[in-house]
Parts: structure tokens; C-alpha cells; sequence
């Protein structure tokens, strides 16, 4: 009598439950969505135990992350363990918690594909091993991300019909408002400040001069930073002031009250209309030579600026007057020709350095503690260090008053660039930077 042979057991699939949730509302529940979605994919592999289904006790959950992006974090566990080995079988409640996006689910698929792994929906029953799965799989994918695109266009058409009501609809708050029940109320000290800066700027002359003014009056921003000229602009373009709403490029009255009035708003866009005239006219004209007059050759002989032009570029130069005027070359000594640009940034560069030497900041610090006793000598220190901050926000007219402010002479030889200081130009410069008392203090 023969023996029956034995059943083998079916290979043992290692399922990964996937579960995700656009928004964080409800997660803090004792039973969430999350939970929902991973109850129902353990029904279902339950339910498949005899083909050899087991659920891995791992989680891969994703709660407060959208379908239209990859970049989640439970999600890449997921694809790190696919690519391991550790997985068989991809389980989800519905093809939307996995992805959105058919670009994104396309890529998905190829590592699964590539891995050996099946991909399987609860509520919608497909294997993507078969070319039917996968096309029902890429229909049902097009009107998934249909879907998004529809609940995206919605949610700009409520966010536009809310800005022309008036209503705040989140983003940065301005300086001089706090929000409570999502609407701006007027915080009056922070109001007062940003009618400071207003005030300022209406009777200033330029943008840099505003910047050192609210640097000296410790002055920041909404977040705690300093301004500068991006920062500063924003606010003053910033029609929430002016008690309105804004949404794409449109005005309309807000709900919240105006820090400012319309005759301080007109004279500030006056001045800022003036200051972008200006700018575009010293936009127009030749750069400044910063060292007219004021560099030489070892010999003492004078160099003056000079350009050439070459098609649209303007090449500048400085030129000694013994190669102007073609003297003998037996008389001459040093460079005769030398970049504008070159010995211009060299110059800059060694004042850079020479304002931090210990010698430099000793002699400032005995001039200005004459007048200012309450400065300290680390304080008088860490202000000569800001002069980068200083020379980036001059026009290239005000860089050539510093420079003549602070260079006595240069002189030009073939061992180099020699730089000699005005030292009571050392110490106005070193005034406008110093801190103000109020900081001191």
C-alpha cells in the first residue's frame, strides 16, 4: 500500500501594514483613523492566513502627512525595510494612503516591482503582479490625484472669497499685531514701534540711514532679528498696515484696525519713489573711483583713474602720471598701470584688517571714550568688527566719502599696497558704528 504525500504549508508572506492621515486632528483619540485603517488591513490578512499571510508586528504610520508628497517618515521606513528583504506583501486600507500622486505611485510600484513585493488595497481588490491590477491600479490613481486637484482648487477659491471679506487667513504675523481667534488685533507697543519706523523713514534720505537708526535703538524685527533692507522694505510695502487684505496683488479692507494713517503711508512711498529714482540714477552713472587722489607710487608720483570700453564693458584703471606723460623709463619705478577694481578691493581689504588689529581699536577706543565714558573697550572692539555690515549698505557714492574718511594715502610698489590711515577718521567711523547708550546702559 503507497503513502499519500503530504501537503507542503504555503510559503509564509510577511505583510507591512501601511497607514496614513493628512491632517493631525484626532490622533491624540484612544482609537484614531489610524487605528480604523490598520484594524481593517488585519481583518483582511486574517482572512488570507491560509495562503500564508502573517501581519509584521512593525507599524508604519504616518499621521499629519499628505498623500501628494514622499517625503514622510514611516513611509521611508516602509521602502528601507522593502529593500532589505524584510518584506513580501504591502497592505493599505485604500491606494490614497499610500500616495496621491501617479507619478509618485508609479515610483513606488517599480520598487516594489523591482523587490519581489505585491502590492494589496482592502477596499479595492487588486494584485498588482497582473497587467489587469496594474491598469485598474493607474484608473483608480488618476482619480485619486483628480480628487486632490479638485480639494486644492477649493481651498484657494475659500482662501480668496475669505481675503476679499477681509478675513486674516494665516501666515507670518506682521510686527504690531497678535492673533486671537484667528483675527489681528493691534498690539499697542509694537504698534508704536512700527510707527517708529515709519516716522524714520519718512524723513530719512536713504534706506542704510534707516538700518543704523534702528540698529542704534535696538530696534529688531517681529522674529528678533535686526533689520536690513529686505526686511525693512517688506514692512513698509506691507499694506496690513493700512487696515487691508491682500490676495494676489488685490486690496481689499480687512477686518483688523490700520497702525497707519494714509498721509505717513503716502509720505513714506514718497521718499522710497525718490530713493528708487536716485538709486537708478547712480545705477547709470560710472562708478566712483574710491581712490582719486588719494594713491601714489613709491616714487610719489600721483595715479589718476582712467577706462577703456570694449563692446558694452567698461574696464577702469589707475595710471600713473609718469606713464601719462611718457617720461623716461629710467625715472620710473613701481607699477605704472594697475585694475581699478583689483587695487580698490585690496585697499578695502586692508582697512578690514588693520580696524581689527589690537593697536587700531586701543587708539579708537582712547578717542571715543573721551566723549562717550560709558562705552567699553569690548564694545568699541565688536562695533569696529561690523564695518562689512556698514560698507555693504552704502551706494558706491557714500563707500568713496568713507574711504576718503578713513585713507590718508596708498601707495603703490612692487612689494605691494601700503595703506596709511586717518586715524581721526578711524574714530567718527567707529562712532557711527558704536552701540547706542540706551544698549550700553
Amino acid at each position: 500500500m503507497t503513502r499519500q504525500p503530504q501537503p507542503q504549508p504555503p510559503r509564509r508572506l510577511r505583510c507591512a501594514i501601511y497607514t496614513r492621515k493628512s491632517s493631525e486632528e484626532g490622533l491624540d483619540m484612544e482609537f484614531n483613523s489610524l487605528d480604523a485603517q490598520r484594524e481593517a488591513c488585519e481583518a483582511y490578512i486574517a482572512s488570507q492566513k491560509a495562503e500564508g499571510w502573517v501581519c509584521l508586528r512593525d507599524r508604519y504610520n504616518d499621521g499629519g502627512f499628505s498623500g501628494g508628497t514622499l517625503e514622510r517618515p514611516a513611509l521611508k521606513d516602509l521602502i528601507a525595510d522593502i529593500e532589505d528583504g524584510l518584506i513580501d506583501i504591502v497592505v493599505v486600507y485604500k491606494i490614497d494612503r499610500l500616495s496621491r500622486a501617479l507619478m509618485d505611485f508609479s515610483k513606488l510600484v517599480e520598487i516594489f516591482d523591482k523587490h519581489g513585493v505585491t502590492f494589496v488595497s482592502v477596499t479595492q481588490s487588486f494584485n498588482t503582479t497582473t497587467s489587469m491590477g496594474r491598469l485598474t491600479l493607474n484608473i483608480l490613481l488618476s482619480f485619486a490625484q483628480f480628487e486632490r486637484e479638485v480639494i486644492g482648487e477649493r481651498i484657494r477659491d475659500k482662501v480668496a472669497a475669505s481675503r476679499k471679506k477681509g478675513i486674516w487667513m494665516g501666515g507670518p504675523v506682521p510686527l504690531g499685531y497678535n492673533v486671537k481667534g484667528r483675527k489681528l488685533i493691534v498690539d499697542p507697543a509694537e504698534a508704536e514701534t512700527v510707527r517708529t519706523i515709519f516716522a524714520l523713514y519718512a524723513r530719512s534720505s536713504s534706506t542704510a540711514e534707516v538700518i543704523r537708526e534702528l540698529d542704534a535703538r535696538a530696534i529688531l524685527t517681529k522674529t528678533g532679528r535686526p533689520y536690513d533692507k529686505t526686511s525693512l522694505l517688506k514692512t513698509l510695502h506691507n499694506k496690513v498696515y493700512r487696515g487691508l487684505a491682500v490676495h494676489k496683488g488685490n486690496a481689499y479692507p480687512g477686518e483688523h484696525d490700520a497702525i497707519i494713517d494714509e498721509t505717513l503711508w503716502d509720505d513714506v512711498h514718497h521718499v522710497i519713489a525718490n530713493n528708487r529714482v536716485k538709486r537708478v540714477a547712480v545705477a547709470k552713472e560710472p562708478s566712483p573711483a574710491l581712490l582719486r587722489g588719494l594713491i601714489f607710487t613709491e616714487t610719489g608720483v600721483a595715479m589718476t583713474p582712467h577706462h577703456t570700453k570694449k563692446g558694452t564693458r567698461r574696464y577702469r584703471y589707475y595710471v600713473s602720471m609718469d606713464a601719462i606723460k611718457k617720461r623716461p623709463k629710467a625715472e620710473i619705478r613701481g607699477p605704472q598701470r594697475l585694475p581699478g577694481g583689483m587695487v580698490e578691493d585690496a585697499v578695502v581689504g586692508e582697512i578690514r584688517r588693520l580696524l581689527r588689529t589690537p593697536e587700531v581699536a586701543a587708539r579708537v577706543s582712547r578717542t571715543l571714550r573721551k566723549d562717550r565714558p560709558d562705552l567699553r573697550e569690548a564694545d568699541i572692539s565688536a562695533s569696529l568688527t561690523q564695518f562689512d555690515e556698514m560698507w555693504k549698505a552704502l551706494i558706491p557714492a557714500e563707500q568713496a566719502r568713507v574711504v576718503r574718511l578713513l585713507v590718508a594715502r596708498v601707495t603703490a610698489s612692487d612689494a605691494g599696497l601700503a595703506v596709511d590711515l586717518r586715524h581721526e577718521g578711524l574714530g567718527a567711523i567707529a562712532a557711527l558704528m558704536a552701540p547706542a547708550k540706551s544698549e550700553v546702559a
